[in-house]
């Protein structure tokens, strides 16, 4: 006998399905990139290009939109922290959270990350002319799995006591890591 899902449960179901949509740009010297759906360690990789191409380019001022972000997950908010650690680091600029609903404000204040950067819970309007973002990284399961231990590896580096919430995930990704590099000699 097969059970019909309830209505709770469907609309569970159908919201594990909804797409995610990574839109970025810059207008003058701001990059802005908008979160729709959920920001996850699947969109977290163009996230990081995006950043990691404008910074080349002497971008140094970040907005991340989180006004259509329903939730997201620790590899999301780490890139997040990398980001901001990177332009700490380079000593110019900074990124700046707007939009931001009291859900995702709260999982960037549990993790420390409002000391890094600034969550805005206002209705800033994110520039028209963004363009989508490249969802995934181009190195394949190997650069995944670095990507994600580089977020939580951030998520240390912005608040130390993050280390007690994700040590096992990031032992894991290092044993990983170690054996996908030893059986590739």
């Amino acid at each position: 006998m097969t059970q019909t899902p309830d209505r709770a449960s469907r609309k569970a179901l159908c919201s594990l399905s909804t797409p995610s949509t990574i839109l970025v740009g810059s207008i003058g010297r701001t990059c802005w990139v908008k979160v729709d759906g959920r920001g996850t360690f699947q969109n977290s990789p163009g996230v990081k290009e995006f950043v990691k191409r404008m910074i080349q380019r002497g971008h140094r001022d970040f907005v991340i939109d989180l006004g259509g972000c329903e939730l997201m997950d620790s590899t999301f908010m780490g890139t997040l922290a990398g980001v901001a650690l990177r332009l700490r680091e380079i000593g110019q600029g900074g990124l700046r959270v707007v939009n931001a609903n009291g859900r995702n404000s709260s999982l960037l204040e549990n993790l420390g990350l409002d000391h890094l950067f600034s969550v805005e819970a206002g209705t800033e309007v994110a520039p028209k002319s963004l363009l989508h973002a490249d969802p995934l990284s181009a190195g394949g399961a190997e650069e995944a799995k670095g990507d994600v231990l580089a977020a939580h590896e951030a998520l240390i580096a912005a608040a130390p006591e993050n280390a007690v919430k994700f040590r096992d995930v990031v032992d894991y990704l290092r044993q990983e890591l170690a054996q996908g590099t030893s059986t590739d000699d």
